[in-house]
């Protein structure tokens, strides 16, 4: 069992950044594939970003690349979300994602409660 706790959202400007944090306890953290997926108002929930199993490849989502960081620290169980430029459109929930393969695919074995991020225009 894994448990993921995302921190650091907000409502921030246009332009503005904000860094989420999700922390994970329960099994080992470095056993599983790491990413960030977030849902805006009245649409699915969307893949943001993530790392591979072993941690050594990253993905993004081609809307925002260029302007969003993933990044982890194994020693302390977190994965961070560096968000810069950021755009009306990031306007979301944004949930931390555990999978036992692969992120990418989908199928996430864990998901945290989520965190609200807000860019005003």
């Amino acid at each position: 069992q894994v448990q993921l706790v995302e921190s650091g959202g907000g409502l921030v400007q246009a332009g503005g950044s904000l860094r989420l944090s999700c922390v994970a306890s329960g099994r080992t953290f470095s056993t599983y594939a790491m990413g960030w997926f977030r849902q805006a108002p009245g649409k699915g929930r969307e893949f943001v970003a993530a790392f591979s199993l072993r941690g050594g490849v990253t993905n993004y989502a081609n809307s925002v690349k260029g302007r969003f960081t993933i990044s982890r620290d194994n020693a302390k169980n977190t994965v961070y979300l560096q968000m810069n430029s950021l755009k009306s459109d990031d306007t979301a929930v944004y949930y931390c994602a555990a999978a036992s393969r692969s992120v990418l695919t989908g199928s996430i074995d864990y998901w945290g409660q989520g965190t609200q991020v807000t860019v005003s225009s």
